[in-house]
């Protein structure tokens, strides 16, 4: 069953087949948008997220989008051309978020430059791209929403180059904000925390010690869920978050206090 806020509304979230993108994915879509689920090899996943909508009474759509080469972005939207048709059949959207990313765990001494070139082309080249051929997309009043991290204004010098690429991708919003504001559309970056996810599987599910750790860093005492950052980016993409552009919403549970 649909909520109405975004009804009508055409939404494109990239990696939402799991994880975080997924929740994003099916909140949307629940609010009443047409959700275009970005993918890059688990066809799977995204069959299970678009079905997953699609028993609650909404609306979406699986594309591959493999992020991180040369092209990448032109290849995404001609997918979603593609795929998305009947939902979108001028190719117009309101709503794009840039959710998927990878991480690199290696501190300055160790990175190397392909791990380098490989994180920054996912994280930040991927979405730079993604939006600026997505511009004539967009409607008037859309919306950009670009997944970030707390990572981003903390000293954790074990994910560096991450890091670096969530504080690139906060400037690359707050610039979005002038740049779009014209158009009556707003950019904005939601910045997460630990969220049990599968990105955070094999240190974090079925260790006590790491989850009370992780949950010992949050203000609010517990690990994050991927539905406490959709629910986020669902104010963000609705009409109540009309007068909030250029912000990097904190979605830590308050790390870092």
């Amino acid at each position: 069953m649909t909520t109405g806020a975004l009804e009508g509304k055409v939404a494109l979230a990239t990696g939402s087949s799991r994880g975080i993108g997924r929740a994003i994915a099916e909140r949307l879509a629940r609010d009443g948008a047409a959700v275009g689920v970005a993918y890059a090899r688990d066809e799977t996943a995204a069959s299970e997220t678009v079905e997953r909508i699609r028993k609650n009474g909404g609306l979406a759509f699986a594309l591959r989008a493999e992020l991180g080469r040369h092209g990448d972005a032109r290849r995404l939207w001609a997918a979603f051309d593609a795929a998305g048709k009947d939902h979108a059949p001028d190719g117009k959207l309101d709503i794009i978020v840039n959710n998927a990313g990878i991480g690199r765990s290696a501190a300055l001494a160790s990175l190397t430059e392909d791990g380098f070139d490989e994180v920054f082309a996912v994280n930040v080249r991927a979405p730079f791209f993604i939006v600026q051929q997505g511009l004539s997309r967009l409607r008037e009043g859309g919306r950009v929403i670009n997944i970030s991290s707390g990572a981003a204004h903390l000293a954790m010098p074990e994910i560096i180059a991450y890091g670096a690429t969530k504080g690139a991708l906060d400037t690359f919003t707050r610039n979005l904000a002038k740049e779009l504001g014209p158009r009556g559309i707003t950019a904005n970056s939601v910045a997460s925390g630990i969220v049990d996810t599968d990105f955070n599987a094999a240190w974090l599910r079925g260790n006590p010690q790491a989850e009370a750790h992780a949950a010992s860093l949050a203000a609010l005492g517990r690990v994050g869920q991927p539905e406490d950052v959709a629910d986020i980016v669902a104010f963000l993409a609705s009409n109540d978050a009309r007068w909030v552009t250029g912000r990097v919403i904190d979605a830590t549970g308050g790390a870092g206090l």
